[in-house]
Formats: C-alpha cells, sequence, structure tokens
C-alpha cells in the first residue's frame, strides 16, 4: 500500500525524470516550479540517484528501480538509492551529503507520497435508476437523505511529490505534486509520472 505517504530539454537537467487527463489512473500535475538554473544544467550521462522518500522499504525498492530504469532509458545512469546508500546514512543529512559527494552524485530525482485518499463517484448508469430517471421518484427522495441509492464506485486518489535537485550546489531545480486516480501499479505511476514531468518540463523551457 502506498503510505503518506524528469529530459532533455534542451540541455536541461530533465534530461532525465524530472515527470491531461480525464481518464481514471492518468497522472495531473495540481503545482508545479521551475528554477532558472534548471535550462543550464544537464544529467545526461552523469549518475542520478532515484529516491522514493518512504518507510515502506516494499515500496522503496520498487519505485526506486522503476524510476532508475526511466532514469537510464533517457541517457543517464539512473541509481536506486536502496541498492546503493547504507541504510544507516539515508536519514542522516550529513552522512548522505558526504556518500552523494564521494560517490559523484549529479543529482537526486525524489518521489515522495505525501496523501492518500478515497472519494466517491456518480457512475453513468446512477441516472437510469428509479431514484434519479423521475422528478417524482426524485422528489421525495431529495428531501430524504443526503446520500445516493445504490452502491457508489470508490476511487483511490494518490498525491506524490516529485523533486529535482542538482548534488553539487544542493538546488531544487524542478518540482511537481501530482494527483493519480486508482493506479494499476507503481511501476506504472512512477512511469506516468516521469512521463508527464519530462512533458511539463519540456513546455517550462522551450
Amino acid at each position: 500500500m502506498l503510505q503518506p505517504s524528469r529530459r532533455i530539454v534542451g540541455a536541461l537537467v530533465v534530461t532525465a525524470i524530472a515527470l491531461a487527463t480525464a481518464d481514471l489512473g492518468a497522472v495531473k500535475f495540481l503545482s508545479t516550479f521551475a528554477s532558472p538554473d534548471a535550462a543550464s544544467v544537464s544529467f545526461k550521462g552523469q549518475k542520478v540517484v532515484a529516491l522514493v522518500i518512504s518507510d515502506d522499504m516494499s515500496l522503496r525498492m520498487s519505485g526506486e528501480e522503476a524510476l532508475s530504469r526511466e532514469l537510464s532509458t533517457r541517457g543517464i545512469q539512473g541509481v536506486a538509492a536502496y541498492r546503493a546508500i547504507p541504510r544507516e546514512m539515508l536519514k542522516d543529512v550529513e552522512a548522505a551529503r558526504a556518500w552523494f559527494g564521494r560517490e559523484a552524485v549529479a543529482g537526486v530525482v525524489a518521489l515522495r507520497p505525501v496523501s492518500e485518499s478515497k472519494e466517491k463517484r456518480y457512475p453513468p448508469d446512477i441516472w437510469a435508476t428509479p431514484t434519479y430517471s423521475s422528478l417524482w421518484g426524485y422528489y421525495p427522495y431529495s428531501w430524504t437523505t443526503v446520500y445516493v441509492a445504490g452502491p457508489i464506485p470508490v476511487d483511490r486518489v494518490l498525491l506524490v511529490e516529485s523533486l529535482i535537485y542538482q548534488v553539487s550546489t544542493g538546488k531544487l531545480l524542478w518540482g511537481g505534486v501530482s494527483e493519480t486516480s486508482n493506479p494499476k501499479s507503481l511501476q506504472t505511476l512512477v512511469a506516468d509520472i516521469v512521463k508527464e514531468a519530462a512533458e511539463k518540463i519540456q513546455k517550462q523551457f522551450r
């Protein structure tokens, strides 16, 4: 279970990962940020750590593997953090800073699940039910309850924070918060976030 838990943009950072929509499962960015410095940065051919920030180890492993693969397909040396960074260093900022420096890491792409919620939605066939299809069926019902008659599907909605940092300066190059409904799998979610982020970044730096 996900916890509450992009790129070539010219010569941009995001040769990499950097990351609309009406379909369930599609990624929609609610908010994005792009540093003016990002346009002068390229991670092509360099080592970039894929980091999923979560205490759920199975989530971290599968998410970082998926993210590092996406980075590698974009000409970057994607490295899954769990394979490389000793666990005892992971949450120690000074130890992590020293490790990134020793290992010549150029950038970090971090994904952090920030919330999960469940939302009811009205299926199209609700309007064909006796309660809604007739004024005189709806009228008495509407005055007696605020609940929809019959079973209502529930969407699982995830918010994920996506960030790209340059290690040498420590600066945030790109960031965004995305919303996804009913992702089929973690791998699919990561791939969709990367794809949408890359498109967002390319538009911002044209």
